[in-house]
């Protein structure tokens, strides 16, 4: 048995489902790029669709009544490594808005594009929702 995860006011995802909630309360979060729930990039630097990005993880695992800290597990896939790289104390600052202290098992990727042509970065998690 498995839920699908729709945050609530986010426009439909197409052709996949932004979170699948499974027995065991283990949720898998889909790629999240840097949109908003409009799926309109406000953001077209590093940072700002990092943080955004990381933000749409924790919106959909709070949609699954769970909370960031319930992450374990996030994968990012980056289209430019030198950007990642030049802006480090600028990821960490962002990192920690959204994520506080909670560091979940993490691996990035450095690929060549991802389908939305504006997106820099997507990130995906694992969480394991405990029980209220």
């Amino acid at each position: 048995m498995h839920k699908i995860i729709q945050p609530a006011g986010w426009k439909p995802a197409k052709g996949y489902a932004n979170g699948v909630l499974t027995e065991g309360a283990r949720l898998y979060v889909g790629g999240q790029i840097g949109w908003n729930k409009q799926q309109v990039f406000e953001h077209h630097d590093f940072i700002g669709q990092m943080e955004q990005a990381l933000r749409n993880v924790v919106e959909v695992v709070e949609s699954a009544g769970g909370k960031a800290t319930d992450i374990v597990r996030l994968t990012w896939y980056v289209t430019d490594k030198k950007a990642y790289l030049a802006k480090q104390k600028e990821v960490g600052e962002a990192y920690r808005r959204v994520m506080g202290k909670h560091f979940p098992a993490m691996t990035m990727l450095v690929v060549s594009g991802l389908i939305e042509d504006a997106a820099l970065v997507e990130i995906e998690a694992t969480a394991v929702i405990a029980p209220s």
